[in-house]
């Protein structure tokens, strides 16, 4: 879907689209952009389509209710784009999960902090105690089988748990450290084309973001980031979150609990 005006056209539209899109907010719903999203994926990667789903963040996650800036705009595109490895907002996180974030962030040189925030928000909304349908356990969200060959005793509690926040992040962090190892020796090899013939992003994070989701081996099988509602959806959604937790467009006021819940004092999911 390549234009006349070529790369800095499309980084011009999705500006635009950015300002534009905050500024009919109140036609906008996650539901009904949720379908924008689909035409996106099958159509473009990471093309200049994406500029309704960028908006969203900005209109759902953004601290304010004036459209951003075209300055604004051109940096959130830009953290977008990049590698996830800018400064950590440390405010947009809980305080209790700071620490864990910065060292997870800094277990490699593939994978930063802002994208173990996004990603957390992404597989369970910060809840630390959250179990999913497959028998994922704790704010990572990761396999069982997963989890038992990348946790360690992270908080030095005397216990490796999935449900313990700081094991599970550390988890986290290693296991996309080893995913984006994988990825990039599969571009170095030449099995993986780091942008693909219709332009999505390939890069060692795309990679290890698409398998921590739909697993390596399809990853492998695409040559890629498959080319599915489901990969490309959880990578698009993870980048989007990256200007959020980088301080571009503060999340609302109590958007961001000041500290995630003690799953031994409650027994109730997260609050409303």
């Amino acid at each position: 879907m390549s234009g006349e005006g070529g790369e800095g056209g499309a980084s011009t539209a999705v500006r635009n689209g950015i300002i534009a899109g905050t500024g009919c907010g109140c036609l906008l719903s996650p539901l009904a952009l949720a379908g924008t999203l689909v035409v996106v994926v099958i159509l473009g990667g990471f093309g200049v389509l994406l500029a309704p789903l960028i908006a969203l963040y900005l209109l759902f996650h953004g601290g304010g209710g004036d459209p951003p800036s075209e300055d604004t705009a051109d940096q959130t595109l830009s953290i977008f784009q990049g590698d996830g490895k800018g400064q950590l907002d440390t405010s947009t996180v809980p305080e209790d999960l700071v620490d864990p974030i910065q060292n997870a962030g800094e277990l490699c040189g593939a994978i930063g902090p802002i994208v173990i925030a996004s990603q957390i928000e992404k597989e369970s909304g910060f809840n630390k105690t959250l179990v999913g349908p497959n028998g994922e356990e704790g704010i990572s969200q990761l396999p069982p089988e997963i989890f038992k060959q990348y946790g360690k005793d992270d908080d030095d509690n005397g216990k490796t748990s999935a449900l313990d926040a700081e094991d599970s992040i550390m988890a986290q962090g290693r296991y996309l450290c080893e995913l984006a190892k994988q990825g990039q020796q599969l571009i170095d090899d030449g099995v993986i084309q780091e942008t693909g013939e219709d332009g999505t992003s390939n890069t060692s994070l795309d990679l290890a973001l698409a398998a921590y989701d739909v697993g390596m081996d399809a990853v492998k099988a695409a040559k890629g980031v498959p080319q599915t509602n489901e990969a490309q959806g959880y990578v698009l959604a993870i980048r989007a979150q990256f200007a959020k937790y980088q301080g571009i467009g503060a999340p609302p006021s109590g958007a961001t609990p000041g500290v995630t819940p003690d799953p031994d004092a409650t027994t109730t999911g997260p609050a409303a």
